[in-house]
């Protein structure tokens, strides 16, 4: 870390595979800056391989991708999505923009993931799509989401921001919804600083997908010489990712096997660490059902309380560790309260938000680093 920086094991170190810059140099010297050049198909057909998916469409956040989702299902002023309220602001604000009601559901006291069980109840006629987040890369229990989706024509949104390279009963995350959205934000396993992509799993949104993605005209079939012109079709906006974006994200996904493992085994250090604590009752270690593959996002314990996780934040401080909390509920949140509703009392978002400790996980942590940081939490508990 830089002299300037407080401290000496950071939340986050963002990891360079070795040919980010080579690929930028060729992005440069191809003279092909914008979006949809060599790099974004390569990266674009990485995606649709690992996800499974009809389409997928490098995007410049996982946020515009997630506004695709919306503008896709033609969702319109006074529709309801259903969300958790354990989440980041973009899953609701996608719908928000188009005119919706997020609804508000609790997640599960496991996983932390949407409580499928409690889906059915905040249903009501103007419902048109349910939105789930994979949080941690653990996989929601799709099945049953999917089916109540079905049986309800209602239309599933795959918030997958954290979920590349994990699976759900052997399928990758990101492919099972009828759409998905993903992000390589800096913080996210593959990164491009900002990045993201919409992946198409139901093919009826293929086609309108790509004039969207293109600022609303059909400037692909163009390319391919379908059309002679190119002219504005629909609506859209200026989706998609840069070149350079695209050039860093594909060191990245050639890295991506290395990159998974490295976290994966920073997570089980962890895990180990803390069992004997978590069998004392002094706090919770994160869940992953056996038909769960998730892929070492983050590394969290629940504290018994409140007063406890700031015990743990400030132990981490003084040790110069940076550790975190994360979401503040949306439905507690001034705009959640003003454009949302929440489908019945949230006793387990409420209760995880004020208990959650996220710790550092990165590519390149040491085993004294991880010991470090454990020692800390063991101290403050």
């Amino acid at each position: 870390m830089s002299e300037s920086s407080p401290w000496d094991i950071p939340f986050n170190r963002p990891y360079l595979s070795g040919k980010e810059f080579l690929y930028l140099r060729q992005a440069i010297e191809s003279g092909n800056l914008a979006g949809d050049g060599t790099f974004t198909r390569r990266c674009q057909d990485w995606l649709r391989a690992s996800a499974g998916s009809a389409r997928a469409l490098l995007t410049n956040s996982c946020t515009a991708a997630l506004e695709m989702c919306a503008l896709l299902l033609g969702i319109s002023p006074g529709d309801e999505v259903l969300v958790p309220s354990y989440t980041f602001v973009s899953t609701a604000n996608a719908f928000v923009l188009r005119g919706a009601v997020p609804v508000f559901v609790d997640v599960r006291d496991d996983t932390l993931n949407l409580d499928e069980e409690k889906i059915e109840a905040a249903i009501t006629s103007r419902t048109r799509a349910i939105a789930v987040v994979h949080y941690a890369g653990v996989g929601c229990e799709m099945d049953r989401i999917l089916e109540i989706a079905g049986r309800r024509g209602l239309a599933v949104v795959e918030d997958d921001a954290q979920g590349v390279n994990a699976r759900y009963r052997g399928r990758p995350l990101g492919g099972l919804g009828h759409l998905a959205a993903v992000s390589f934000h800096e913080t996210k396993n593959l990164i491009s600083g900002e990045g993201g992509a919409l992946l198409v799993n139901d093919p009826r949104h293929s086609a309108r997908a790509e004039i969207l993605w293109q600022k609303g005209t059909d400037r692909q079939a163009f390319l391919r010489g379908e059309v002679d012109k190119y002219s504005w079709i629909d609506v859209g906006s200026s989706f998609l990712a840069s070149e350079l974006t695209a050039a860093f994200l594909w060191a990245q996904m050639e890295a991506s096997a290395e990159i998974t493992a490295a976290r994966l085994g920073i997570f089980e250090k962890y895990q180990q660490a803390f069992a004997g604590a978590e069998a004392n009752g002094l706090l919770r270690r994160p869940i992953v059902p056996g038909h769960c593959t998730h892929n070492g996002h983050m590394f969290y314990v629940l504290a018994r309380d409140a007063e406890s996780r700031t015990r743990i934040l400030a132990r981490l401080r003084e040790r110069r560790i940076q550790g975190t909390f994360h979401y503040v509920p949306l439905h507690s949140s001034p705009a959640g309260r003003r454009l949302g509703r929440s489908a019945g009392p949230l006793p387990v978002t409420e209760s995880v938000a004020a208990r959650i400790v996220r710790l550092p996980v990165w590519v390149g942590m040491t085993e004294p680093q991880v010991g470090r940081v454990v020692e800390a939490v063991l101290s403050a508990l």
